[in-house]
């Protein structure tokens, strides 16, 4: 009880990154509130009153604290490896049209030609390493972002910071992608193997130890480079407009600000914000997501092998539809699923208009 009412009193949230109140306080607050402008403040009571938590977030977590990364971990966790697990059917079906265009021609016979050889467990194939892979990119994609927004803003100071902070969300974001793809480069080569080699291995238990025989271990990261072409800009996309457009959200078409904005309200702009960030995503990654799966599928293929085979209109447009499907839901539930799990753990939601005296205040500190 003492620990939780040191951080209600001593949390201090950066306004011009996240704003955090979200209802008004109880009238018991006020009283206190009516009482201490009566009474003598001495600098230390001073201070605390600047800094008390809102009341809908007693400062369970303080920001930037080791607790603070830990739990943005775990929700990188559960936003990226529950919703790719989901979406295991749509991304089975759009490796194999990369793969073997004449086999799946669309969508819809894709997925017939799935049941009709495979049953529906079929849709479900490699489902392991993608739950694994993707909780692993998670972990690091959200976690790192958070440090290097926070590490690469201290760099630039409040006013660089405040300016430039677009530059901000696109150079923390490479960077935590730099990482999370050679924590999931492993899984997604066997994952690919898996789905689109049919009898070459039921998963990732037996899947990876064939991987590693075959071509050897370090042929797990034969398709990194490609990774890191379709992850990074993919991801930069991802988080740079992500922010850019939930600031937009809450600048013109909420017409309350944020800070007075319901917590549903604010996570379904998180979730609308995330789906059109993932159109936009999934148009720029596509081409590398082409190689990363013809590299994946074929023994000792190179780059050239796939653009001859492909095609430049091919890098860029076979499966391309299906991808913005996936990639647009998948990228607003990451979203939403991520700010749920701040917002749970006493945290404020990604994003929003900032404050105009947040600069001023934050030089002071």
């Amino acid at each position: 009880m003492a620990l939780t009412e040191s951080y209600r009193k001593n949390s201090l949230i950066p306004s011009y990154l996240y704003s955090s109140q979200t209802s008004f306080p109880s009238t018991a607050a006020f009283n206190g509130a009516a009482a201490a402008a009566t009474s003598p403040a001495t600098p230390s009571t001073a201070r605390r009153s600047f800094v008390v938590a809102a009341p809908s977030e007693p400062g369970k977590i303080e920001m930037y604290s080791p607790a603070f990364y830990a739990a943005c971990t775990v929700g990188g966790i559960l936003s990226c490896g529950l919703t790719h697990t989901a979406v295991t059917p749509l991304d089975l079906v759009k490796c194999n049209m990369q793969i073997d265009p004449v086999k799946y021609k669309s969508i819809s016979s894709g997925f017939g030609v799935l049941l009709k050889e495979q049953g529906i467990r079929g849709f479900f194939r490699g489902w392991v390493p993608t739950l694994l892979g993707y909780s692993a990119q998670g972990a690091c994609k959200f976690g790192f972002y958070e440090f290097f927004k926070k590490y690469y803003s201290d760099i630039a100071g409040p006013e660089y910071a405040a300016k430039y902070k677009t530059l901000i969300y696109l150079a923390g974001s490479a960077s935590a992608e730099f990482i999370a793809d050679v924590a999931l480069c492993p899984f997604e080569a066997v994952k690919v193997r898996v789905q689109t080699q049919p009898g070459f291995a039921r998963g990732l238990g037996d899947g990876l130890p064939k991987f590693v025989k075959s071509e050897g271990a370090l042929g797990l990261y034969k398709g990194i480079v490609p990774l890191w072409g379709r992850q990074i800009p993919y991801t930069m996309m991802k988080f740079a407009s992500f922010e850019t457009i939930v600031e937009m959200i809450y600048k013109h078409a909420v017409p309350t600000p944020k800070d007075q904005c319901s917590k549903p309200l604010q996570l379904g702009i998180s979730f609308a914000g995330g789906y059109v960030a993932g159109v936009f995503c999934a148009i720029v990654s596509h081409p590398a997501d082409n190689l990363v799966s013809f590299l994946n599928n074929a023994k000792g293929a190179t780059v050239g092998d796939a653009v001859k085979k492909l095609g430049l209109w091919g890098l860029f447009t076979r499966g391309l539809p299906l991808r913005i499907v996936m990639i647009g839901t998948l990228t607003g539930a990451q979203w939403g699923i991520y700010d749920a799990f701040k917002v749970f753990v006493g945290l404020p939601t990604t994003g929003g208009v900032a404050p105009a005296p947040a600069a001023a205040e934050l030089a002071k500190v």
